[in-house]
């Protein structure tokens, strides 16, 4: 049954029109007929199946059938400091820690970063990434979407209100056993393309964050988030 986010209130034995975007999807794309279903979900908590009812040319109505509670997310939860990189890079990156559990990604600055945003010139590019970690929620089964936050530089997060076990990854740094002891809530920092300079790792650390060397090998940025979380689900889950 297909999955989409839509942006409206939903509630049992009530009719609703859909959105735009999901109507392109569904009833264009797809090529959906009155009386198939799909489950909705808007990040409010739970999801909800629908039956399609009416079909015009430019839009469509569902009847609102079924009530699941259900909140799909992973068992620990991770704020993301990911440094932004241009291109596909960052696409990917924000795509898969979304599908790996991710919680909250905050877009970051530093000395090496590729790209800066202004949030007031830049909003479509904020829109872009959000739609991408909609569109990964439909696809891998999650229903509470991961928001996407305007870029802050590496100090101003630092200096920010943190999870309090904190996690950077350093490559080339002495290795812990950073897992020991490591919470259900926590924080993330990925650098960029460039790597975090040695000063930007040692002002990490003196706010709380750990080094963590996952192996030997140097890890491309969009790379990272996808091993780092994956190591985090396997010890969690």
């Amino acid at each position: 049954m297909p999955r989409f986010y839509i942006e409206t209130d939903l509630a049992v034995d009530t009719l609703v029109e859909l959105t735009e975007t999901v109507f392109h999807h569904w009833v264009k794309v797809l090529r959906a007929q009155i009386g198939e279903q799909a489950t909705l979900f808007n990040g409010q908590g739970g999801e909800y199946e629908v039956e399609l009812t009416d079909i015009s040319k430019k839009s469509a109505i569902v009847k609102v059938n079924n009530f699941n509670p259900i909140n799909r997310v992973t068992k620990f939860s991770t704020l993301l400091g990911q440094v932004m990189s241009k291109g596909d890079r960052m696409d990917y990156a924000i795509q898969k820690a979304v599908e790996l559990g991710v919680s909250k990604i905050q877009l970051l600055t530093s000395e090496r970063c590729e790209m800066r945003l202004k949030y007031d010139r830049d909003q479509k590019k904020l829109d872009h990434w959000q739609g991408i970690a909609i569109a990964a929620c439909e696809q891998c089964g999650l229903n509470i979407v991961p928001e996407i936050l305007a870029p802050l530089s590496l100090e101003q997060w630092l200096t920010s209100e943190l999870p309090t076990t904190r996690l950077v990854l350093a490559p080339n740094k002495e290795e812990v056993n950073v897992l020991a002891n490591v919470t259900t809530d926590l924080a993330l920092l990925i650098g960029p393309e460039g790597g975090l300079s040695d000063t930007e790792i040692n002002n990490a650390n003196q706010k709380g964050f750990i080094n963590w060397c996952i192996g030997e090998r140097v890890l491309r940025t969009e790379t990272a988030p996808v091993v780092a979380l994956s190591i985090l689900n396997y010890k969690f889950q």
